[in-house]
């Protein structure tokens, strides 16, 4: 019996030891870490306008409308798109009937709006929701497609337009990983800058 209640004991012991240096002195550790070393990043890499005011998150992409801005890609997240608390794809897949419905509407919405003739191709991330449907950047391409209308929009030279989306242009991670993207909140936080 002193044998089983030894083994109680010890075995509460190491819980109570590995609960406190795992579930306590290890987050502390990499929570002082990361603020020290990677502070904007620990913050959520929050994006400040001018003004100090914070705009949003360089991680999670929003809605934009008007013809002022950059639209960013379509969002299955939540009922209106782009809701953090319910992150995820429409769940629909390449058979689908009424995804093949709904890019037909975003392809026709897409060349409407920004002037492009019937028969121009249009950006996969144009009319598709991410895989989380919070992705905060758009495909050079789609930026591109869009620049003439914004910069008609805003009285800006389309080359001057052109120019910040090269400037807010993410390269892929050591040039080979991933494809290049245009985050969507930087861009029109760079338009308002010169273009309120």
């Amino acid at each position: 019996m002193n044998s089983f209640f030894t083994e109680i004991r010890s075995a509460v012991g190491s819980t109570a030891v590995l609960a406190v240096a795992c579930c306590g002195v290890y987050p502390l550790v990499v929570t002082g870490i990361t603020r020290t070393a990677f502070h904007d990043k620990a913050d959520g890499s929050l994006i400040k306008d001018a003004d100090g005011k914070i705009r949003g998150s360089a991680l999670l992409g929003q809605v934009f409308t008007g013809e002022t801005y950059f639209h960013s890609r379509p969002s299955a997240a939540g009922a209106n798109g782009y809701d953090a608390a319910s992150s995820s794809g429409s769940n629909l897949g390449p058979t689908s009937q009424k995804l093949a419905d709904l890019i037909k509407e975003r392809v026709a919405a897409y060349r409407t709006t920004n002037g492009l003739a019937e028969n121009q191709e249009v950006p996969a991330d144009a009319v598709t929701a991410s895989g989380s449907g919070l992705d905060p950047h758009i495909s050079p391409t789609n930026a591109a497609l869009q620049a003439s209308r914004v910069a008609r929009a805003r009285n800006l030279p389309v080359e001057k337009v052109k120019e910040l989306i090269e400037s807010n242009t993410e390269k892929p991670d050591l040039g080979i990983f991933g494809d290049a993207g245009v985050n969507v909140l930087k861009l029109n936080l760079a338009l308002d800058a010169i273009a309120p």
